[in-house]
């Protein structure tokens, strides 16, 4: 088995020039490898790999490569602070419902009675009140306001909770609530619960992608939406009976933000991915936006899906 050696970043600069890969300015391309590192770059390469994916297409600038890597960080940016919203979103509208149909207090949102009858989930619900009580006994002191209820009154509510509850969690919460629970709360967000259970692990999987700085734009769940209006509307290209676009890739994430975050939200978070789209298209000179948009899952007529009701 080969094994990889530590390359100094001279090598470095070294093996993208043998490569192929222009570099006008060694100083600042020995900075940047040093700040990003030569490997999280290098995953932005194959947009501008010849057919031989082994050296670069002529005339392919490290500046070129760097574009799509800070691209890519300002994408994430931007659908990061999206997914909280409707984070934030989820936690205050579920602790609401639950609280009214159940109970505030940690025998109500604990007890596994208050959840879905279903022999077959019950192991489920059991380990995910024991995760819930571990997320609650660890972070429960390190939060002022967790703290102040469990100083004040012993126990902390429910809308209060979930301030230290993962997404994750939350989100595994609401397949396991009685059906009139998920249905409120679907309906506080104008979707079916049908779709709600299949967006919120998507959700989840931006969110944790997002949050540790992994490769956004061309990222692909494991897990595909179903087909919507938006794909029909769109006249999206479809292979062998499938659309080519938004079924679990960056648009499908945006199919789901559109139906999940309310209009302005919404139009304000896809002014600013068109906006770096258009950034970054100044700045490729080896090749197209639209290769771009394919490793996206944009089909070239995105934007319209703003005006779509």
């Amino acid at each position: 088995m080969k094994s990889k050696t530590f390359k100094t970043l001279d090598e470095q600069i070294d093996i993208l020039k043998n490569k192929g890969l222009v570099i006008d300015d060694i100083d600042s391309a020995k900075s940047i490898l040093l700040r990003e590192n030569y490997f999280f770059l290098s995953g932005y390469r194959h947009l501008f790999l010849d057919s031989d994916n082994r050296t670069y297409l002529e005339g392919t600038n490290f500046r070129e490569l760097y574009a799509m890597f800070t691209f890519d960080r300002q994408i994430r940016n931007i659908i990061f602070k999206n997914i909280l919203i409707v984070e934030n979103n989820l936690k205050s509208i579920l602790a609401y419902i639950m609280s009214k149909n159940h109970g505030f207090k940690e025998n109500n949102y604990l007890n596994p009675h208050n959840f879905v009858r279903d022999s077959k989930k019950k192991k489920q619900i059991n380990d995910l009140i024991r995760k819930m009580r571990r997320q609650i006994n660890v972070n429960g002191k390190q939060h002022a306001a967790t703290a102040h209820y469990l100083i004040n009154y012993g126990y902390i509510p429910l809308w209060v909770v979930v301030k230290v509850l993962s997404f994750g969690i939350v989100g595994e919460l609401y397949t396991v609530l009685q059906y009139q629970d998920q249905l409120e709360i679907a309906q506080a967000f104008n979707i079916d619960v049908y779709s709600m259970i299949e967006y919120l692990p998507i959700l989840a999987n931006y969110r944790n992608l997002c949050a540790h700085e992994d490769i956004c734009y061309c990222n692909k769940t494991q897990k595909s939406i179903e087909d919507t209006k938006y794909h029909k509307k769109l006249y999206i290209t479809k292979s062998d009976g499938e659309y080519i676009y938004g079924k679990n890739d960056l648009f499908a994430l945006i199919i789901i933000l559109k139906s999940i975050l309310n209009n302005d939200d919404f139009t304000l978070f896809m002014n600013e991915i068109s906006y770096e789209i258009d950034r970054l298209e100044g700045k490729l000179k080896v090749i197209r936006i639209e290769k771009v948009l394919h490793e996206m899952g944009l089909p070239n007529n995105y934007k319209e899906i703003v005006r779509m009701d």
